[in-house]
Formats: structure tokens, sequence, C-alpha cells
């Protein structure tokens, strides 16, 4: 029997999950409250202590719901495990993974998260510093009217990339313990640190983890499930210049700036994150920095396609080629792969996916199949030997003071992946 302050004692099923439901709101809020912002070019995993701390605090939550093989590893990858009951014990094995940190791009310190209801007007963040939630910007908010969601106070992202998955997945853990009479297979759930930076699957064991499948519950708004990504490369560029006296520069002088602007305007002009969407792919130019002695860019070539892709990487590698010609190799280009689409992993075995819409039309969820303009770990793990698509947690607007959380879609999250576990 269950008590809470909302519905009392509650030893029904209705009451029981009303009760979850509302758990599954306080979870995210506890969670959002502990900095979990991963670093990049540090040398330990997890990067920042905050994810060992919110690990720790979700495996005695774990163990307080009666789950069982909970472990935290050196690197901070916390498993545990549901066990299987009559008559499921030979049903396949199955997992879900959210990841502990959030990103780096903007505040996770001193989150202050407030529940709203969504009006048609403009959201006041933080009337001292006149931030305020437009959907005038956001039209996505005119989708919520009516609904409780939950916003920062304009100075934080609020971390529901991925806190919202891990509240959902706990959650959901938490009612089928609860719940022995519902049958089921054995469940693996894993958390992982540094997702945002790219090193989630770098340390993930997938022969410990030991399902014949999993999703990673990371995706956006209501309904999504996906199950393919961006092919991805990260690009370095340093041009070394020649800096002499500009009275005496003729003939002589390379500046390592104007060659930058000269390589980022030999690229495809429309090939660009503001100009593109749906499968195309682009070139981001994300830093630039120098002065006329020597620059550096750095680049992200995406793209759906497998030949685009490629054929991406060859344009970047012939115009470096040009302006080596021309400027004497002054430039360098390092560049690396990252992760595939996982498409050709899970195209073989389209029924996991089925199986996900299936369960969202079961808690009364409209599917929305479609690529994530993104990566996922669950990319990685796919090539690892674990097919993985990727289920919505119901966040908008992540890695910004922007970010808002319907409670709607979180407490629908929550009931997917039960329906997934009830029906795999």
């Amino acid at each position: 029997m269950y008590f809470c302050a909302r519905y009392g004692f509650v030893p029904n099923k209705v009451c029981m999950s009303k009760y979850l439901q509302m758990r599954v709101i306080e979870r995210f809020l506890k969670y959002a409250a502990v900095d979990t912002q991963s670093r990049e070019h540090v040398p330990t995993t997890p990067s920042t202590p905050g994810q060992r701390q919110l690990a720790e605090m979700l495996a005695e939550e774990l163990v307080q719901i009666g789950m069982q093989e909970v472990e935290i590893d050196s690197n901070g990858y916390l498993m545990a495990t549901l066990p299987a009951n009559m008559p499921r014990e030979n049903a396949p094995v199955i997992g879900f993974i959210a990841h502990l940190d959030t990103s780096p791009d903007f505040s996770g310190k001193n989150v202050n998260p407030r529940i709203v209801t969504c009006t048609e007007g403009d959201i006041v963040l933080n009337d001292s510093k006149h931030i305020v939630l437009s959907p005038r910007i956001f039209p996505e908010l005119n989708s919520y009217i009516g609904q409780d969601i939950v916003v920062t106070d304009g100075t934080t992202l609020l971390g529901a990339d991925d806190k919202a998955g891990v509240a959902a997945i706990v959650s959901a853990m938490e009612y089928l313990t609860g719940q022995p009479d519902i049958s089921h297979g054995k469940v693996r759930i894993a958390f992982t640190p540094d997702e945002e930076i790219g090193q989630g699957a770098d340390f993930f064991d997938v022969e410990r983890f030991g399902c014949e499948w999993a999703y990673t519950v990371d995706g956006g708004e209501l309904g999504g499930v996906e199950y393919e990504n961006f092919n991805a490369a990260n690009v370095t560029v340093t041009i070394q210049g020649r800096n002499v006296h500009p009275g005496e520069a003729k003939g002589k002088m390379i500046n390592a700036i104007l060659v930058g602007m000269e390589l980022n305007a030999g690229l495809p002009a429309g090939a660009r994150p503001g100009l593109t969407g749906g499968y195309e792919g682009f070139y981001h130019l994300t830093y630039f920095s120098g002065n006329v002695e020597k620059a550096t860019l750095m680049y992200l070539i995406r793209d759906h396609d497998r030949v685009l892709f490629d054929e991406k990487k060859w344009v970047m590698q012939w115009t470096v080629q040009q302006l080596n010609r021309k400027y004497h190799d002054c430039v360098t280009l390092e560049m690396k792969d990252l992760y595939y689409n996982m498409r050709e992993i899970i195209e073989p075995r389209k029924e996991i996916v089925r199986l996900a819409t299936d369960a969202m039309q079961a808690a009364g969820v409209a599917p929305s199949v479609k690529p994530i303009r993104g990566g996922t770990d669950g990319a990685r793990l796919s090539f690892a030997g674990l097919p993985c698509p990727n289920l919505f947690t119901g966040g908008v607007n992540g890695h910004g003071p922007y970010e808002f959380l319907p409670v709607r879609s979180l407490e629908k999250c929550m009931e997917t992946v039960v329906q997934i576990i009830k029906t795999a």
C-alpha cells in the first residue's frame, strides 16, 4: 500500500498509477537539482563529480524500490536488473538507457525549476532579467496550452535532457516492482555519464549489460521514436600563416584569418544547420580563432546518407588541397569519424521499433517516427552489437535557458516504458 499527500493510501492499480505519475515529476525535480554538467577535455570518467553523485543517489533509490544487481562501475556507469517473473522467464532480455550528464553548452548549476500552466501568452522566466519564453519565438508552446510544464528561471538549462529519461525509467521500475502480478521478462537499466560530450558509450560494457536490444530514453517531444541518426565526423583545420610588416607584405604575407575565411567560403553555402532540415546534412563551423600568424577552425560534418556523408568529407579535403596549392601547404586537416547511422543495424530488426510504437499507442500516444538531426549513444551501441532505438522524454528546447518539460509528456514516457516491458 502506498501513501501520498494528493491521494492518501493507494492500494489499487488505478490510484497507484496516479501516485507514480506524481512521483515521476517529483523525481525529475529532485534530479534536476544536482549539477551534472559534463566537461570536455577532462581525462577522467565521469568528467565531473556531480554525475557520480547522481549515480550514487540513483543506486540507493533503486535498491529501495526492489531492483537487483545494482552496481556502479569505476567509470560511473550504473546498471541494475528487474528480474523476470512467471510465466515470462524465457522472454528476451531488454534494456533502457538514459544519461546522467547535462550539456556543457549552458549552466546547469543551481537549477531552479518550477511548474507553470502554459497559456497563450508569454511565460516570464525571470522578471528582473527580462527573460521570457515566448510562443512568437518558440511556436511549439502552442501545442501545450492548458498543460502544466516545467520551466527554468532563465539562468540555467533545465536538464530534461536527459534527467527526464532517468526519472521515467526509475518510475517505471518502481511501478513494476510494486505490481508482481504483471508478467514481464528480465529488464536491465543503465545510466551513463558524459553523453553530451560524445563519450557516453566509451566504457559501456555491452556484454555485461546482457540485453538482446535496448532503448535509449533520450528523445524530444511527445511520441517521438527514432532509429535514424546522422553519420558524424569532426574536423579541425589549422592554418599556419606568415606575418610580415604590412608595409612590406606584398608577395610575402599569408594571413591565416583570411585563408580560414576562404576555406569556409569554399564550402557549399546552403549546407549549413540554419538552412537545412529533415534528411539534409551540413557543415557546421563551431569554432574560429586566430590572428595573421595562425588560425584554427573546427567543423561538424553530418549527413544521414552514408554516400553523401563521404562526399561532404571529400569536399572538405579537396577544399583544403586547393588552399595548400595556393598558399604553399599552410593548411593542416584533422578529420575523425565519430559515429554512423544506426538505421543499417536496426532496419533488419524493425520489430523492435514496432514494439515501441505499439506501446505508445497502448499508452494513448500517437507515435512519430522521424530521423534524429543529431547523434545518440544508441548509434554507437547499435554498432557495438546492441540495437538501440531512441524514445521521447517530452523535453523541448534542450541545452539552454528556454528548455521546458510538459508534465503529461513525461508521464506518458514512463507509461510507454511500462507498456514495452509488459509486451516484449
